[in-house]
Protein backbone atom coordinates (compact mmCIF):
# COMPACT_ATOMS: atom_id res chain seq x y z
CA UNK A 1 0.00 0.00 0.00
CA UNK A 2 2.79 2.46 0.84
CA UNK A 3 4.47 1.65 -2.48
CA UNK A 4 1.25 2.48 -4.30
CA UNK A 5 0.92 5.82 -2.49
CA UNK A 6 4.54 6.69 -3.27
CA UNK A 7 4.10 5.87 -6.96
CA UNK A 8 1.00 8.05 -7.16
CA UNK A 9 2.82 10.91 -5.49
CA UNK A 10 5.75 10.67 -7.91
CA UNK A 11 3.33 11.23 -10.79
CA UNK A 12 2.00 14.45 -9.25
CA UNK A 13 5.10 15.69 -7.37
CA UNK A 14 5.80 19.42 -7.56
CA UNK A 15 8.32 20.87 -10.01
CA UNK A 16 10.70 21.80 -7.18
CA UNK A 17 14.48 21.61 -6.95
CA UNK A 18 14.12 18.71 -4.50
CA UNK A 19 11.27 16.85 -2.82
CA UNK A 20 10.83 13.88 -0.54
CA UNK A 21 7.88 12.00 0.92
CA UNK A 22 7.99 9.91 4.10
CA UNK A 23 5.01 7.59 4.60
CA UNK A 24 4.34 6.08 8.03
CA UNK A 25 1.86 3.31 8.89
CA UNK A 26 1.86 2.72 12.68
CA UNK A 27 -0.30 0.21 14.56
CA UNK A 28 -0.56 -0.60 18.25
CA UNK A 29 -2.32 -3.25 20.31
CA UNK A 30 -2.25 -3.40 24.10
CA UNK A 31 -3.89 -5.80 26.53
CA UNK A 32 -3.86 -5.33 30.28
CA UNK A 33 -5.42 -6.77 33.41
CA UNK A 34 -5.57 -4.51 36.46
CA UNK A 35 -6.74 -5.81 39.83
CA UNK A 36 -8.03 -8.95 38.07
CA UNK A 37 -10.20 -6.86 35.74
CA UNK A 38 -9.57 -6.92 32.00
CA UNK A 39 -9.05 -3.34 30.80
CA UNK A 40 -10.40 -2.04 27.48
CA UNK A 41 -8.11 -3.26 24.72
CA UNK A 42 -6.08 -0.64 22.87
CA UNK A 43 -6.20 -0.95 19.08
CA UNK A 44 -4.78 2.08 17.27
CA UNK A 45 -3.65 2.91 13.76
CA UNK A 46 -2.05 6.06 12.38
CA UNK A 47 -1.32 6.48 8.66
CA UNK A 48 -0.03 9.58 6.87
CA UNK A 49 2.72 11.36 4.98
CA UNK A 50 5.24 14.14 5.48
CA UNK A 51 6.21 15.95 2.25
CA UNK A 52 9.35 18.09 2.21
CA UNK A 53 10.37 20.53 -0.52
CA UNK A 54 13.47 22.57 -1.33
CA UNK A 55 12.85 25.15 -4.03
CA UNK A 56 14.67 28.33 -4.95
CA UNK A 57 15.96 29.93 -1.77
CA UNK A 58 13.55 28.24 0.63
CA UNK A 59 12.51 24.95 2.20
CA UNK A 60 9.17 23.81 3.58
CA UNK A 61 7.11 20.79 4.52
CA UNK A 62 3.54 19.70 5.03
CA UNK A 63 1.84 16.66 6.53
CA UNK A 64 -1.43 14.94 5.69
CA UNK A 65 -3.50 11.86 6.46
CA UNK A 66 -5.47 12.37 3.24
CA UNK A 67 -3.55 10.03 0.95
CA UNK A 68 -5.75 10.45 -2.09
CA UNK A 69 -4.21 12.17 -5.12
CA UNK A 70 -6.08 15.31 -4.18
CA UNK A 71 -4.84 15.23 -0.58
CA UNK A 72 -1.23 14.58 -1.56
CA UNK A 73 -1.28 17.38 -4.14
CA UNK A 74 -2.72 19.83 -1.60
CA UNK A 75 -0.04 18.89 0.93
CA UNK A 76 2.70 19.36 -1.69
CA UNK A 77 1.33 22.82 -2.51
CA UNK A 78 1.41 23.70 1.18
CA UNK A 79 5.06 22.57 1.40
CA UNK A 80 5.93 24.69 -1.67
CA UNK A 81 4.11 27.67 -0.18
CA UNK A 82 6.17 27.39 3.01
CA UNK A 83 9.33 27.13 0.91
CA UNK A 84 8.47 30.49 -0.67
CA UNK A 85 7.59 32.06 2.69
CA UNK A 86 10.84 30.86 4.28
CA UNK A 87 13.14 32.02 1.48
CA UNK A 88 16.08 33.81 3.03
CA UNK A 89 15.08 32.86 6.59
CA UNK A 90 16.55 29.36 6.78
CA UNK A 91 19.36 28.28 9.11
CA UNK A 92 20.87 26.49 6.10
CA UNK A 93 21.04 27.82 2.56
CA UNK A 94 19.20 25.52 0.11
CA UNK A 95 22.42 24.10 -1.32
CA UNK A 96 23.51 23.07 2.21
CA UNK A 97 20.34 21.11 2.96
CA UNK A 98 21.27 17.40 2.83
CA UNK A 99 19.72 15.44 -0.01
CA UNK A 100 20.25 11.68 0.42
CA UNK A 101 20.60 9.41 -2.59
CA UNK A 102 20.87 6.11 -0.69
CA UNK A 103 18.36 3.29 -1.03
CA UNK A 104 17.96 0.34 1.29
CA UNK A 105 15.77 -1.90 3.43
CA UNK A 106 15.63 -2.64 7.15
CA UNK A 107 13.34 -5.02 9.04
CA UNK A 108 13.16 -6.00 12.69
CA UNK A 109 14.29 -9.63 13.02
CA UNK A 110 11.25 -11.64 14.19
CA UNK A 111 11.36 -15.35 15.02
CA UNK A 112 7.83 -15.78 16.41
CA UNK A 113 5.14 -13.43 15.12
CA UNK A 114 2.79 -11.65 17.51
CA UNK A 115 -0.13 -13.10 15.53
CA UNK A 116 0.78 -16.61 16.75
CA UNK A 117 -0.32 -15.71 20.28
CA UNK A 118 -4.08 -16.14 20.62
CA UNK A 119 -6.08 -13.53 22.53
CA UNK A 120 -7.27 -16.14 25.02
CA UNK A 121 -3.68 -17.22 25.70
CA UNK A 122 -2.63 -13.62 26.33
CA UNK A 123 -5.43 -13.10 28.83
CA UNK A 124 -4.61 -16.37 30.60
CA UNK A 125 -1.02 -15.21 31.06
CA UNK A 126 -2.09 -11.75 32.26
CA UNK A 127 -4.58 -13.17 34.76
CA UNK A 128 -1.98 -15.65 36.06
CA UNK A 129 0.56 -12.86 36.50
CA UNK A 130 -2.09 -10.84 38.34
CA UNK A 131 -2.67 -13.65 40.81
CA UNK A 132 1.07 -13.75 41.54
CA UNK A 133 1.16 -9.97 41.96
CA UNK A 134 -1.67 -10.02 44.49
CA UNK A 135 0.48 -11.86 47.03
CA UNK A 136 -0.87 -10.14 50.14
CA UNK A 137 -3.73 -7.93 51.31
CA UNK A 138 -1.18 -5.09 51.49
CA UNK A 139 -0.90 -5.18 47.68
CA UNK A 140 -3.55 -2.56 46.82
CA UNK A 141 -2.95 -2.17 43.07
CA UNK A 142 -1.49 -4.58 40.54
CA UNK A 143 -1.18 -4.59 36.77
CA UNK A 144 0.02 -6.96 34.04
CA UNK A 145 0.20 -5.85 30.41
CA UNK A 146 1.45 -6.71 26.94
CA UNK A 147 1.99 -3.95 24.36
CA UNK A 148 2.73 -4.68 20.69
CA UNK A 149 3.50 -2.07 18.03
CA UNK A 150 4.27 -2.24 14.32
CA UNK A 151 5.55 0.54 12.07
CA UNK A 152 6.18 0.54 8.34
CA UNK A 153 8.03 3.55 6.90
CA UNK A 154 8.73 4.30 3.25
CA UNK A 155 10.75 7.31 2.13
CA UNK A 156 11.38 8.28 -1.50
CA UNK A 157 12.78 11.47 -3.02
CA UNK A 158 13.33 13.19 -6.34
CA UNK A 159 16.94 11.91 -6.56
CA UNK A 160 15.76 8.30 -6.73
CA UNK A 161 16.37 7.30 -3.12
CA UNK A 162 14.01 4.65 -1.75
CA UNK A 163 14.22 3.49 1.87
CA UNK A 164 11.77 0.93 3.24
CA UNK A 165 11.86 0.01 6.93
CA UNK A 166 9.56 -2.11 9.08
CA UNK A 167 9.64 -2.40 12.86
CA UNK A 168 8.02 -4.53 15.54
CA UNK A 169 8.13 -3.68 19.25
CA UNK A 170 7.04 -5.70 22.26
CA UNK A 171 6.75 -4.49 25.85
CA UNK A 172 5.74 -6.66 28.81
CA UNK A 173 4.74 -4.85 31.99
CA UNK A 174 4.23 -5.84 35.62
CA UNK A 175 3.57 -3.53 38.57
CA UNK A 176 2.70 -4.09 42.22
CA UNK A 177 1.80 -1.28 44.64
CA UNK A 178 1.80 -1.99 48.37
CA UNK A 179 0.33 0.18 51.13
CA UNK A 180 0.38 0.09 54.91
CA UNK A 181 -0.93 3.12 56.78
CA UNK A 182 0.70 6.22 55.29
CA UNK A 183 3.47 4.26 53.54
CA UNK A 184 3.14 3.30 49.86
CA UNK A 185 5.78 1.49 47.81
CA UNK A 186 5.87 0.02 44.32
CA UNK A 187 7.96 -2.41 42.30
CA UNK A 188 7.79 -2.80 38.56
CA UNK A 189 9.28 -5.03 35.90
CA UNK A 190 9.44 -5.23 32.12
CA UNK A 191 8.59 -1.72 30.95
CA UNK A 192 12.30 -0.91 30.51
CA UNK A 193 12.89 -4.27 28.77
CA UNK A 194 10.91 -3.25 25.68
CA UNK A 195 12.67 -4.30 22.51
CA UNK A 196 12.36 -5.03 18.82
CA UNK A 197 11.25 -8.52 17.87
CA UNK A 198 8.44 -11.00 18.23
CA UNK A 199 7.25 -13.30 20.96
CA UNK A 200 10.79 -14.61 21.36
CA UNK A 201 11.49 -11.50 23.48
CA UNK A 202 9.31 -13.05 26.20
CA UNK A 203 11.24 -16.32 26.25
CA UNK A 204 13.57 -16.63 29.20
CA UNK A 205 12.03 -13.72 31.12
CA UNK A 206 10.11 -15.99 33.54
CA UNK A 207 7.37 -13.40 33.84
CA UNK A 208 5.40 -15.50 36.33
CA UNK A 209 8.43 -15.70 38.60
CA UNK A 210 9.11 -11.99 38.17
CA UNK A 211 5.52 -11.18 39.18
CA UNK A 212 6.02 -13.07 42.43
CA UNK A 213 9.39 -11.40 43.04
CA UNK A 214 8.23 -7.81 42.59
CA UNK A 215 5.21 -8.39 44.82
CA UNK A 216 7.48 -9.73 47.57
CA UNK A 217 9.89 -6.80 47.13
CA UNK A 218 7.08 -4.24 47.31
CA UNK A 219 6.08 -5.78 50.64
CA UNK A 220 9.69 -5.74 51.86
CA UNK A 221 9.93 -2.04 51.05
CA UNK A 222 6.91 -1.27 53.24
CA UNK A 223 8.78 -2.48 56.32
CA UNK A 224 12.25 -1.34 55.31
CA UNK A 225 14.03 1.62 56.93
CA UNK A 226 14.56 4.81 54.97
CA UNK A 227 17.72 5.08 52.90
CA UNK A 228 20.46 6.71 55.02
CA UNK A 229 21.66 10.16 53.97
CA UNK A 230 25.21 11.32 53.35
CA UNK A 231 28.15 11.05 50.98
CA UNK A 232 28.73 7.43 50.07
CA UNK A 233 29.41 5.05 47.19
CA UNK A 234 26.54 3.94 44.97
CA UNK A 235 26.22 0.81 42.88
CA UNK A 236 23.73 1.56 40.12
CA UNK A 237 22.15 -1.43 38.43
CA UNK A 238 21.28 -1.24 34.70
CA UNK A 239 17.65 -0.36 35.44
CA UNK A 240 18.84 2.95 36.90
CA UNK A 241 21.93 3.42 34.74
CA UNK A 242 19.79 3.73 31.62
CA UNK A 243 18.03 6.79 33.05
CA UNK A 244 21.34 8.33 34.16
CA UNK A 245 22.75 7.85 30.65
CA UNK A 246 19.54 9.15 29.06
CA UNK A 247 19.29 12.38 31.02
CA UNK A 248 22.90 13.43 31.67
CA UNK A 249 24.58 12.14 28.47
CA UNK A 250 21.98 11.51 25.77
CA UNK A 251 20.07 14.79 25.91
CA UNK A 252 23.27 16.73 26.61
CA UNK A 253 24.80 15.60 23.31
CA UNK A 254 21.87 16.37 20.99
CA UNK A 255 23.43 18.78 18.52
CA UNK A 256 20.35 20.90 17.80
CA UNK A 257 20.07 21.47 21.56
CA UNK A 258 23.76 22.44 21.70
CA UNK A 259 23.17 24.88 18.81
CA UNK A 260 20.36 26.54 20.80
CA UNK A 261 17.24 25.26 19.05
CA UNK A 262 15.33 24.19 22.17
CA UNK A 263 16.20 26.77 24.80
CA UNK A 264 12.60 27.96 25.03
CA UNK A 265 11.50 24.37 25.77
CA UNK A 266 13.84 23.36 28.65
CA UNK A 267 16.39 22.33 26.06
CA UNK A 268 19.82 23.79 26.67
CA UNK A 269 23.08 21.89 27.29
CA UNK A 270 26.26 22.55 29.21
CA UNK A 271 28.15 21.17 26.17
CA UNK A 272 29.48 23.69 23.62
CA UNK A 273 30.72 22.92 20.09
CA UNK A 274 34.37 23.55 20.97
CA UNK A 275 34.38 20.72 23.56
CA UNK A 276 34.33 17.87 21.05
CA UNK A 277 37.60 16.04 20.74
CA UNK A 278 39.10 17.45 23.94
CA UNK A 279 36.60 17.58 26.84
CA UNK A 280 37.00 14.99 29.60
CA UNK A 281 33.35 14.05 30.15
CA UNK A 282 34.09 11.45 32.81
CA UNK A 283 36.64 8.99 34.09
CA UNK A 284 38.69 6.94 31.64
CA UNK A 285 36.32 4.02 32.24
CA UNK A 286 33.49 5.88 30.49
CA UNK A 287 32.86 4.58 26.95
CA UNK A 288 29.53 5.43 25.32
CA UNK A 289 28.40 4.42 21.84
CA UNK A 290 25.62 5.37 19.46
CA UNK A 291 24.60 1.97 18.11
CA UNK A 292 21.43 1.61 16.02
CA UNK A 293 22.83 -1.65 14.59
CA UNK A 294 22.12 -3.88 17.64
CA UNK A 295 19.37 -6.18 16.26
CA UNK A 296 16.78 -6.35 19.05
CA UNK A 297 17.38 -3.06 20.83
CA UNK A 298 14.46 -0.64 21.02
CA UNK A 299 15.77 2.07 18.65
CA UNK A 300 17.67 0.01 16.07
CA UNK A 301 17.25 0.97 12.42
CA UNK A 302 19.02 0.94 9.09
CA UNK A 303 18.47 4.60 8.19
CA UNK A 304 17.43 7.68 10.11
CA UNK A 305 14.36 9.72 9.12
CA UNK A 306 16.41 12.09 6.95
CA UNK A 307 17.48 9.06 4.90
CA UNK A 308 21.07 8.53 6.05
CA UNK A 309 22.53 5.07 6.75
CA UNK A 310 23.12 4.27 10.41
CA UNK A 311 26.42 3.06 11.84
CA UNK A 312 27.90 2.45 15.29
CA UNK A 313 30.03 5.34 16.54
CA UNK A 314 31.70 6.31 19.80
CA UNK A 315 30.25 9.41 21.45
CA UNK A 316 32.60 9.24 24.44
CA UNK A 317 35.80 7.20 24.39
CA UNK A 318 38.03 6.67 27.42
CA UNK A 319 36.15 9.57 29.01
CA UNK A 320 36.82 12.02 26.13
CA UNK A 321 33.87 13.59 24.31
CA UNK A 322 34.19 12.52 20.66
CA UNK A 323 31.06 13.46 18.71
CA UNK A 324 27.51 14.76 19.16
CA UNK A 325 24.12 13.27 18.39
CA UNK A 326 23.56 15.33 15.29
CA UNK A 327 21.93 14.31 12.03
CA UNK A 328 23.01 15.46 8.58
CA UNK A 329 21.25 18.85 8.79
CA UNK A 330 22.85 19.76 12.12
CA UNK A 331 26.22 18.51 10.89
CA UNK A 332 25.95 20.88 7.94
CA UNK A 333 25.08 23.76 10.27
CA UNK A 334 27.85 23.12 12.79
CA UNK A 335 30.67 21.61 10.74
CA UNK A 336 30.93 18.84 13.35
CA UNK A 337 30.88 15.12 12.61
CA UNK A 338 27.73 13.48 13.91
CA UNK A 339 25.65 10.35 13.49
CA UNK A 340 22.49 9.27 11.66
CA UNK A 341 20.23 10.40 14.49
CA UNK A 342 17.52 12.59 12.91
CA UNK A 343 14.30 10.91 14.02
CA UNK A 344 10.58 11.69 13.86
CA UNK A 345 7.85 10.29 16.12
CA UNK A 346 5.27 9.97 13.34
CA UNK A 347 4.09 11.06 9.91
CA UNK A 348 3.07 14.52 11.17
CA UNK A 349 6.43 15.45 12.68
CA UNK A 350 9.72 16.51 11.01
CA UNK A 351 12.96 14.75 12.02
CA UNK A 352 14.98 16.30 14.86
CA UNK A 353 18.28 15.32 16.49
CA UNK A 354 17.74 12.79 19.24
CA UNK A 355 18.89 9.58 20.83
CA UNK A 356 18.57 6.14 19.27
CA UNK A 357 20.49 3.38 21.08
CA UNK A 358 22.94 5.06 23.46
CA UNK A 359 24.94 2.39 25.27
CA UNK A 360 27.58 2.41 27.98
CA UNK A 361 30.09 -0.26 27.01
CA UNK A 362 30.90 -3.00 29.56
CA UNK A 363 34.10 -3.16 31.60
CA UNK A 364 35.75 -6.08 33.37
CA UNK A 365 34.14 -6.42 36.84
CA UNK A 366 31.62 -9.09 37.82
CA UNK A 367 28.71 -8.10 40.05
CA UNK A 368 30.36 -9.75 43.03
CA UNK A 369 33.54 -7.77 42.37
CA UNK A 370 31.54 -4.52 42.13
CA UNK A 371 29.90 -5.23 45.48
CA UNK A 372 33.22 -6.21 47.05
CA UNK A 373 34.76 -2.89 45.93
CA UNK A 374 32.32 -0.92 48.13
CA UNK A 375 33.21 -0.47 51.79
CA UNK A 376 30.11 1.58 52.53
CA UNK A 377 27.39 2.38 50.03
CA UNK A 378 23.94 1.73 48.56
CA UNK A 379 22.85 -0.45 45.64
CA UNK A 380 20.00 1.17 43.68
CA UNK A 381 17.80 -0.21 40.91
CA UNK A 382 14.77 0.75 38.77
CA UNK A 383 14.12 4.44 38.29
CA UNK A 384 11.21 5.95 40.18
CA UNK A 385 11.66 9.71 39.73
CA UNK A 386 13.94 12.10 37.88
CA UNK A 387 14.75 15.79 37.74
CA UNK A 388 17.50 17.61 35.85
CA UNK A 389 18.00 21.27 35.01
CA UNK A 390 17.71 22.85 31.56
CA UNK A 391 21.44 22.65 30.87
CA UNK A 392 21.66 18.98 31.93
CA UNK A 393 24.02 19.89 34.77
CA UNK A 394 22.36 19.35 38.16
CA UNK A 395 20.26 16.23 38.62
CA UNK A 396 18.32 14.29 41.23
CA UNK A 397 17.08 10.71 40.74
CA UNK A 398 15.07 8.33 42.88
CA UNK A 399 14.86 4.53 42.68
CA UNK A 400 12.33 1.88 43.64
CA UNK A 401 14.81 -0.53 45.22
CA UNK A 402 17.80 -0.08 47.49
CA UNK A 403 20.13 -2.28 49.53
CA UNK A 404 22.91 -1.31 51.91
CA UNK A 405 26.46 -2.45 51.15
CA UNK A 406 28.88 -2.76 54.07
CA UNK A 407 32.43 -4.06 53.91
CA UNK A 408 31.87 -5.48 50.43
CA UNK A 409 28.68 -7.38 51.30
CA UNK A 410 25.01 -6.79 50.54
CA UNK A 411 22.94 -6.09 53.64
CA UNK A 412 19.35 -5.04 54.29
CA UNK A 413 16.76 -3.42 52.03
CA UNK A 414 16.16 0.34 52.27
CA UNK A 415 13.22 2.29 50.88
CA UNK A 416 13.13 5.51 48.84
CA UNK A 417 16.83 5.62 47.83
CA UNK A 418 17.71 8.87 46.06
CA UNK A 419 20.92 10.48 44.89
CA UNK A 420 21.92 13.80 43.34
CA UNK A 421 24.90 15.42 41.74
CA UNK A 422 26.42 17.46 38.95
CA UNK A 423 26.91 15.65 35.65
CA UNK A 424 30.62 16.43 35.23
CA UNK A 425 31.53 15.53 38.83
CA UNK A 426 29.35 12.44 38.79
CA UNK A 427 30.80 10.86 35.65
CA UNK A 428 34.32 11.59 36.87
CA UNK A 429 33.48 9.58 40.00
CA UNK A 430 32.88 6.43 37.91
CA UNK A 431 35.21 3.95 39.62
CA UNK A 432 34.22 0.46 38.38
CA UNK A 433 32.28 -0.77 35.34
CA UNK A 434 30.57 -4.15 35.23
CA UNK A 435 31.38 -6.82 32.67
CA UNK A 436 29.14 -8.53 30.10
CA UNK A 437 27.48 -10.62 32.82
CA UNK A 438 26.02 -7.41 34.33
CA UNK A 439 25.17 -5.83 30.95
CA UNK A 440 21.47 -5.39 30.11
CA UNK A 441 19.84 -4.16 26.89
CA UNK A 442 16.93 -1.93 27.88
CA UNK A 443 15.12 1.21 26.81
CA UNK A 444 13.00 4.26 27.61
CA UNK A 445 9.50 4.32 26.12
CA UNK A 446 8.51 7.97 26.57
CA UNK A 447 11.37 10.30 25.66
CA UNK A 448 9.89 13.72 24.92
CA UNK A 449 11.44 16.48 22.86
CA UNK A 450 10.61 19.24 20.39
CA UNK A 451 7.88 21.74 19.58
CA UNK A 452 5.38 20.40 18.70
CA UNK A 453 6.31 17.65 21.13
CA UNK A 454 7.56 14.28 19.90
CA UNK A 455 7.41 11.29 22.27
CA UNK A 456 9.63 8.44 21.11
CA UNK A 457 11.21 5.17 22.14
CA UNK A 458 14.96 5.18 22.70
CA UNK A 459 17.26 2.30 23.54
CA UNK A 460 19.87 2.15 26.26
CA UNK A 461 22.16 -0.64 27.40
CA UNK A 462 24.52 -0.62 30.35
CA UNK A 463 26.37 -2.73 32.85
CA UNK A 464 26.16 -2.13 36.59
CA UNK A 465 28.53 0.67 37.70
CA UNK A 466 30.08 1.95 40.95
CA UNK A 467 30.38 5.68 41.64
CA UNK A 468 32.37 7.14 44.54
CA UNK A 469 31.39 9.81 47.07
CA UNK A 470 27.83 10.48 45.87
CA UNK A 471 25.25 12.54 47.75
CA UNK A 472 22.58 10.00 48.81
CA UNK A 473 19.34 10.71 50.68
CA UNK A 474 15.85 9.38 51.29
CA UNK A 475 12.82 10.83 49.51
CA UNK A 476 9.93 10.06 47.19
Amino acid sequence: MLDDIARRFESLAPAADFWSIRLVDHRRECLSVRQDVEQPAVNERSLGALISVVDGKGAGYGATCDLTDRGLAACARKACDWAKRSAGLNLLSPEQIPRPRTSGVYATPVKRAWSLLRLDDMLIWLRDAGRKLKADDAIVDWLASLDHQQAKILMVNSLGARIAQSFEFLTPGLQAVANEGSETQQRSFGFDLAGQGGLELLEGLDLSGEAQRIAEEALQLLRAPACPAGKTDVLLMPGQMILQIHESIGHSLELDRILGDERNFAGASFITPDMFGRYQYGSKLLNVTFDPTRPHQLASYGFDDEGWPAAREYLIRDGILVRPLGGASSQARSGLPGVASARASGWNRPPVDRMANINLEPGDCSLSELIASVERGVLMDTNRSWSIDDSRTKFQFGCEWGRIIEDGELKGVVRDPNYRGISETFWHSLAHVGDESTFRVMGVLTCGKGEPNQVMQVGHASPACVFKNVDVFSGV
